[in-house]
């Protein structure tokens, strides 16, 4: 083992990141917890990571010789920039191998750098033998992106700023494991400085080699990893981390996606700054403690560890986040094949905001609909079922079924062989407690519903696709009660994906 702590003192961070980066309080995340936390802006780093750090102090220990060589590397995106930018600043060629599941945001900030890049496998471990191949022919030097003393010691900087930068009473520090050179070398520093100072990683669920390979005493090869939190994605953790981490760390926490995309929201609050899954790891372990009673007293330190996110991938984290902050329950409910039957379901939910509302109608006795609702936590939720099931409904709670979120909601209707006489009408109602249930009031009531969608987006007005079971005799009558109603609304009946996917 080497004198870590030596070795973080005299590395050459200074030299790309002359300030420490800021330790901020997470005034709005503290004040929900009841206990303070500090996010530690890695975040705020030329490269948006804290991979700068590592990358940089091990180039910048090569010898003129090997500078001469370039260096090559291989990175699910944010230790690419990290060695990129480095080589960059030092002068000297760098090639890049980068899963072909990299987000295109990292693809293209490292191609700016000035990187030769290869987009190879699917993970970070098939692009890791690519490159030990490719450094066998060329010479080039390879930079480890966390198995590495150098590369551990870069990153140990983050742990002398933290003890620092924070109260004398800390208690915790939450760190995002990968291959576990960030939070190795944070534990050793740290530990040796202010040993009562609990280190605690955080882990994707699905990614967990660390975890698995603390529990079972060696190194644990996963034959996958869940690519959601790309920049955590490694199947096997380093030998140098793995002995680091069974000295120093106290105790790893796997969360979940929905877990993940929270805490990314939660980042955006106090900060205004969107976090990636992998960077969000250190806030959802802080939560996931302070939800089983088990976060240690004092102050806890949450590493912001990267914001690369892709804008594409944005939509999905916003539609998890709500589920993940127990903001929304998604529920499966069979309520009666009857006109009204809606807007009676709706009475029973009461005042609280329904996000999200998919049905098609498949029998004239019975209707499964997905609704999502909006509630305060896990209480209201459980209330919620309750009371439903008590006035005669069948009601599932899949709020934490990935299926049913991931899959099952968007595939809610399709066509019906038992729909008669029907129109399609897209709507849009401002977004305002009541207005779903005037809308229901209003049509429900007269005309079967045998269609309906509806999603929440967090916009002023709400867009809703409704089929209504109406006789041709009586589409005059429909015409005045649209009009009545005072909302937007559009015929979509003759619509070609209407007449494709819908009809029977």
């Amino acid at each position: 083992m080497f004198d870590l702590l030596k070795r973080a003192l005299d590395a050459r961070v200074a030299d790309v990141l002359p300030e420490s980066t800021p330790l901020d309080r997470a005034a709005n995340l503290s004040d929900r917890l009841g206990h303070p936390v500090l996010l530690k802006r890695e975040d705020l780093t030329p490269v948006f990571s804290f991979k700068l750090r590592g990358a940089y102090n091990r180039i910048a220990a090569l010898s003129a010789g090997e500078m001469a060589r370039g260096v090559i590397a291989a990175s699910a995106g944010n230790h690419a920039q990290g060695v990129a930018f480095a080589a960059r600043r030092l002068g000297i060629p760098c090639r890049i191998v980068m899963p072909r599941t990299t987000p295109s945001i990292k693809v293209t900030a490292v191609r700016r750098l000035g990187a030769e890049i290869a987009l190879v496998g699917d993970s970070y471990s098939d692009a890791a033998e690519h490159a030990a191949e490719v450094a066998r022919s060329t010479g080039a030097v390879p930079i480890p992106p966390f198995d590495d003393p150098d590369v551990i010691a870069g990153q140990a900087t983050i742990g002398l700023e933290i003890l620092r930068q924070s109260p004398r009473d800390l208690g915790s520090v939450f760190v995002p494991i990968g291959g576990g050179g960030l939070i190795s070398g944070i534990a050793a520093v740290v530990k040796e400085i202010r040993p009562a100072v609990r280190v605690i990683g955080v882990q994707s669920a699905g990614s967990e080699a660390m975890k698995r390979s603390l529990a079972e005493g060696r190194r644990v090869r996963l034959d996958r990893v869940g690519i959601f939190a790309d920049g955590v994605a490694v199947k096997q953790v380093g030998e140098l981390t793995f002995e680091l981490c069974r000295r120093y760390v106290d105790d790893v926490v796997t969360v979940t996606t929905d877990e993940i995309c929270a805490a990314i929201q939660d980042g955006f609050e106090d900060t205004r700054t969107v976090l990636e899954p992998a960077g969000a790891l250190g806030i959802a372990g802080v939560k996931r403690l302070q939800a089983e009673s088990a976060l240690p007293p004092g102050p806890a330190v949450a590493i912001a560890s990267g914001a690369n996110i892709s804008f594409t991938k944005l939509g999905y984290v916003a539609e998890r986040a709500e589920v993940g902050q127990l903001r929304e329950a998604i529920l499966v409910v069979t309520i009666p094949e009857r006109p009204g039957a809606f807007h009676d379901f709706c009475r029973v939910v009461g005042d609280r905001s329904v996000t999200e509302f998919n049905y098609r109608l498949g029998s004239r006795e019975a209707a499964d609909v997905f609704v999502g609702v909006e509630v305060s936590g896990a209480e209201e939720l459980a209330g919620l079922v309750r009371s439903l099931r008590a006035a005669g409904y069948r009601c599932d709670d899949v709020s934490h079924d990935d299926f049913a979120k991931t899959h099952v909601r968007h595939m809610v209707g399709g066509r019906s062989a038992t729909a008669r006489d029907e129109v399609l009408y897209s709507f849009e109602f401002p977004e305002r407690p009541g207005a779903l249930l005037e809308f229901l009031g209003s049509l429900g009531a007269r005309w079967n519903i045998s269609l309906f969608h509806y999603r929440n987006h967090g916009s002023a007005f709400g867009r809703v696709l409704c089929g209504l079971e109406v006789p041709t005799g009586e589409r005059d009558e429909l015409a005045r009660a649209l009009q009545a109603l005072g909302f937007a609304y559009e015929d979509e009946s003759s619509s070609p994906a209407a007449r494709l996917l819908l009809e029977a």
